[in-house]
């Protein structure tokens, strides 16, 4: 996707929400929940907001993306006017379902400023997590001229009662991957075309054995420009179905084919969270 490739997003039925109070003080007081309503992070800004050094890394990190958007609308938080701030996810933290991504954008819907834009001068990435927290529809994304398009796509697989998600016991750091990905990449260009066209034939598969050859395809390209075997190489060789890495490579959740046998053989591998496709996938109707 950073290269300009053209990717599916499905919609997941969890996310994140951002509540916003009005207090008396002049001050922003901050507070992360968890999927079980228990406190995780929080902090505190005065008003008017300033570039804070050393407060911590999550807390600093806060800072600045909330300085990045006043500098977008130079209107937001700019009268003193405090406010309570409280954040609910419904996944736990580690599954890697976009907590960052997800914040950005209720960020920059609080404070009236293109998401995109919030993103690129803070945390940086492609923009596709943005893009699929703005959709709950499946959406073909990509990079146009550095700009991001999106698409809506008629993804409804036929076969998804074959599909699952698997957790892999781990999160996955995605910007330590992409600067990675940045240092090795050379010669992308077929790769990249490649990609787009496995993206599209995805998007029309009509039988769980063209999408397993689809997928598998994905991952050896993958894994040869990432210079990593494949997750099916490294811990799963014995499976009878396809595994498909999702997001950065080696962390968060992999997207697997299967049949009732599929949960036994990942449980006795230690891995205990698999959803089902239309568990983790939010129900949606493609407009005509």
């Amino acid at each position: 996707m950073l290269d300009a490739a053209v990717a599916l997003g499905v919609p997941t039925k969890y996310g994140q929400n951002l509540v916003v109070n009005p207090i008396a003080e002049s001050k922003i007081e901050w507070n992360s929940l968890d999927d079980n309503g228990k406190s995780w992070f929080k902090t505190s800004f005065d008003l008017p907001l300033s570039n804070r050094e050393g407060i911590g890394d999550v807390s600093q990190n806060l800072n600045q993306i909330l300085l990045q958007a006043q500098k977008q609308n130079p209107d937001f938080l700019n009268n003193n006017d405090g406010f309570s701030i409280q954040t609910n996810l419904d996944f736990p933290r580690d599954w890697g379902l976009g907590s960052s991504s997800t914040l950005i954008n209720n960020i920059a819907q609080w404070a009236k400023v293109d998401a995109f834009e919030l993103l690129q001068k803070t945390m940086g990435g492609s923009g596709y997590d943005i893009a699929c927290a703005q959709n709950d529809t499946p959406i073909l994304y990509q990079l146009k001229d550095d700009k991001p398009s999106v698409q809506l796509a008629d993804f409804q697989p036929i076969f998804r009662d074959q599909l699952y998600f698997i957790y892999l016991n781990k999160k996955q750091r995605s910007h330590k991957e992409v600067s990675r990905y940045q240092t090795i990449k050379k010669g992308i260009e077929n790769a990249v075309k490649t990609v787009s066209e496995i993206t599209d034939l995805v998007v029309k598969s009509s039988n769980l054995d063209d999408f397993e050859l689809l997928i598998r395809e994905h991952e050896k390209l993958l894994a040869s420009i990432l210079q990593m075997p494949t997750i099916q190489e490294l811990q799963f060789k014995d499976y009878f179905g396809q595994t498909k890495s999702l997001g950065a490579w080696g962390g968060d959740f992999i997207l697997v084919t299967g049949n009732e046998d599929t949960p036994k053989y990942f449980h006795k591998k230690g891995f205990e969270t698999l959803l089902l496709y239309d568990e983790m996938v939010l129900d949606y109707t493609i407009s005509q």
